[in-house]
């Protein structure tokens, strides 16, 4: 039993440790530009080229580099390191070669081997580039530090998973599934989304894991560098969501029962990997965000229609609402000092307190009825352009109109808490940083979105006659 545990502790260090973290980004062609590290020449000569200048090596310092790189190989390390990074390695063989025909070349031969020299340089400018962090954290102030990326696709397509858990996604999916699909379905998916995020929240601020050091690892992301890690909240929603739209939709809705299956292990999947190559998770976290995920849905997935039908028809509903989500709210935030997490748990519990009182005030006034079980499974209509554009129609007024209550209440919001709870309100990045003033602001700004996408903006298209 003692061997066993051993194991399992062995195995927890090496999934944590941050060089595998290092080691899968520079496979998915993510370069550091830490200061004393190799990867700062190639800044260097990003920034060169940039000014039109050709980066000649003199033999001597090539020969150097090239001693330097023997004496670590002498165990069979180099086969290794041509693995680890064998673009790198493959574009100095040939930055070799041209200096060997520069320097050996007399009269017109210097000149073409200048000329070569300077077309492979151009060709690394053409094929990799220099950016910094997609977004800084307005709170914080973080930029992060800038990075080289080699291997554009998978750039853009992580980018595109890690933004499936972020706050536009959410701003964009949830809207989209209530006014154009289900909205049965949706009521359920953000009771999941709450659930999911509040605990995963609670768990990094009990746990308290800083995320992985850099270096080794490059900070492609830093927007929730100040979060701790443990575990992932990324991983959680972008496993729990998809699997939870599935097992509400499949016998409600025809479709293949591998098509949704499918669609569940590919969002999943892509958004997990994608926090590692941000440089945000190590492996463990993220393997643990994905299980607890799983163990808060086996828990909470079949409690969802009693929760739903109680804030639809019960008459203490509201105040049950109201209470439980403000307390978890205080409770979050006693729970360790200020970070951006903070925004994340209140943002969560603001949304789903809204669109919870919006789903029981529609049941009152009998909007958006569900459909009656005789009519299950339902079946999606034939796609035509009018469906199309409609759909489109609707996703694109109300999301400007949520992002423009949301602009709104941010201006109202923020000076309002701070008259009341006397607090400075000259710089708003020191003010949100009091808990009395940043619960407030995401109460009021996200509790309003979320009343309003569930209840005034689909009355709203009544009126425009897009319902």
């Amino acid at each position: 039993m003692a061997n066993h545990l051993q194991r399992f502790i062995r195995l927890c260090q090496y999934l944590q440790d941050p060089h595998l973290v290092a080691k899968f980004q520079q496979m998915c062609g993510v370069k550091g530009t830490f200061p004393g590290k190799a990867t700062e020449i190639a800044g260097q000569e990003e920034e060169k080229l940039q000014n039109g200048d050709c980066i000649l090596h003199s033999a001597d310092a090539e020969t150097g580099g090239l001693s330097k790189r023997k004496d670590m190989t002498g165990s069979g390390k180099t086969a290794l390191m041509n693995q680890v990074n064998p673009v790198r390695d493959a574009e100095e063989a040939a930055m070799r070669s041209a200096h060997w025909r520069l320097s050996a070349a007399p009269g017109s031969g210097k000149e073409e081997g200048k000329e070569a020299a300077c077309e492979l340089s151009e060709q690394k400018h053409e094929s990799r580039s220099t950016v910094k962090p997609l977004r800084k954290n307005s709170l914080t102030g973080d930029v992060g530090q800038e990075f080289i990326i080699e291997n554009k696709f998978l750039f853009y397509l992580f980018t595109f998973g890690t933004e499936l858990g972020n706050e536009m996604f959410f701003i964009i999916f949830f809207p989209f599934l209530f006014w154009n699909i289900d909205a049965y379905v949706s009521r359920r998916l953000i009771v999941v989304w709450v659930l999911i995020l509040y605990l995963g929240q609670c768990a990094k601020d009990l746990i308290r894991w800083t995320r992985p050091a850099s270096p080794p690892v490059v900070k492609v992301e830093v927007f929730y560098n100040t979060e701790y890690s443990m575990p992932s909240t990324h991983a959680m929603t972008g496993t729990a969501l998809p699997l939870s739209l599935f097992l509400l939709t499949y016998g409600r809705w025809e479709y293949p029962f591998i098509f949704g299956l499918s669609l569940v292990a590919c969002w999943s999947l892509l958004v997990c990997v994608s926090r590692i190559y941000m440089g945000m998770h190590s492996v463990l976290e993220v393997i643990t965000g994905f299980l607890y995920s799983l163990l808060i849905l086996a828990v909470f997935q079949p409690l969802l229609n009693a929760i739903d039908h109680f804030y639809l028809t019960h008459r203490y509903a509201p105040l049950v609402i109201v209470t439980s989500h403000v307390g978890l709210g205080l409770l979050a935030f006693s729970l360790d000092t200020w970070s951006t997490s903070r925004s994340d748990t209140a943002q969560a519990l603001g949304s789903g307190l809204g669109a919870a009182l919006a789903s029981r005030l529609n049941h009152l006034l009998g909007l958006m009825p569900d459909p009656a079980l005789s009519q299950l499974p339902l079946s999606a209509p034939p796609l035509n352009v009018a469906l199309l554009a409609k759909s489109f129609l609707r996703l694109v007024l109300g999301v400007l109109v949520l992002l423009a209550m949301k602009a709104v209440m941010k201006a109202v919001a923020i000076p309002l808490a701070c008259r009341i709870f006397g607090i400075p309100g000259d710089d708003v990045r020191t003010a949100r940083q009091h808990a009395p003033v940043e619960l407030t602001y995401r109460y009021m700004v996200c509790g309003t979105l979320g009343f309003s996408c569930v209840f005034l903006v689909p009355a709203f298209f009544s009126c425009l006659n897009l319902s």
